[in-house]
């Protein structure tokens, strides 16, 4: 028993004539007074992780809320419950009004988010796996610049942006809205990370000794390793493309051009300059809750990717 006892104490121990305790009695002691410490640190957590998710749902359920009811429930009952059921009814207003512009705007917010998604996930890949797996003169520079313009606003760039597609004319077109997204500096960086350890060398080189160019190495053995990776850039350049909102505001003037967010904005412009003002606060409300659909959906559908892929980056990073 002794000698679970440091030798320095056990004369003390053994001449109070205190139990002597084994080491195994000591760990699950420490054990225990560990978890002690650790439980006020655990409640902590779990109330400032409940407050948070309450902050970030607390807006997406008055959301949900409000498209039930009609014009006058809005300013009549309390805003953080139910009254009488109108959903449909505003869902049928949303769709017809104004000749159905909606599905318009809808179509192209499709449109944009897509195709600008799909081209700056590939973009991104294909920039990263370069980075990541060749050398080439003024590459640590590009990285730099490339690190650098993460920094930059978005806003910062669309007047300038303008002024360059209006030379160009390209002003009030798709391609204004499209080209733009295309460019996602952290995507890039996303996948160069990623792509450093998701690509073993050795594949790379034995398709090499095995006389396969390299385009046809990058489309048929990186890309399916990087698969993961690049859903993650195609859902942030998705959710960012869709909620756009001041890029399409100073590009586009034709209005069955405008994406649901300038549409909505519009629309509720409208309604606050006079006339029937109250009339399009239900259509704007239950306009906003259809637009956000199509996110839920694709996250819902590409999440097993997306989580694996930015989870797999942070820990390479």
């Amino acid at each position: 028993m002794t000698d679970a006892i440091p030798a320095s104490h056990r004369p003390a121990a053994i001449a109070e004539g205190l139990p002597v305790l084994q080491q195994s009695d000591r760990d699950e002691v420490a054990q225990a007074q560990r978890r002690a410490a650790r439980k006020p640190t655990s409640w902590l957590l779990t109330v400032f992780v409940l407050i948070c998710v309450g902050y970030f749902l607390l807006p997406l359920f008055w959301l949900v809320v409000a498209s039930t009811k009609s014009n006058a429930d809005l300013f009549s009952t309390f805003g953080l419950w139910f009254a009488n059921f109108n959903l449909f009814e505003n869902i049928k207003a949303v769709l017809t009004f104004q000749n159905g512009v909606f599905i318009y705007w809808a179509i192209n917010s499709a449109i944009y988010a897509v195709v600008s998604a799909v081209g700056a996930s590939f973009l991104s890949t294909a920039a990263g796996y370069g980075f990541a797996k060749y050398d080439f003169p003024g590459k640590a520079a590009l990285f730099a610049i490339t690190l650098g313009a993460i920094m930059i606003p978005i806003a910062a760039l669309t007047v300038p942006t303008y002024l360059l597609f209006a030379r160009a004319g390209l002003t009030d077109t798709y391609l204004a809205i499209i080209l733009p997204s295309l460019a996602t500096p952290f995507g890039v960086f996303l996948m160069r990370v990623y792509a450093a350890d998701a690509v073993d060398n050795a594949l790379i080189e034995a398709a090499r000794v095995d006389g396969v160019g390299e385009l046809r190495i990058f489309f048929t053995v990186a890309l399916r390793l990087l698969l993961p990776g690049s859903i993650t850039v195609l859902l942030f350049s998705l959710v960012a493309t869709w909620n756009n909102y001041f890029l399409p505001l100073i590009m586009l003037n034709s209005a069955d051009k405008f994406p649901l967010t300038v549409g909505l904005a519009l629309w509720q412009s409208t309604a606050a300059a006079g006339g029937g003002a109250q009339a399009l606060f239900s259509i704007v409300i239950t306009g906003s809750l259809l637009s956000i659909i199509p996110l839920v959906v694709a996250f819902l559908f590409l999440q097993r990717y997306w989580q694996s892929g930015l989870a797999t980056g942070g820990v390479k990073a």
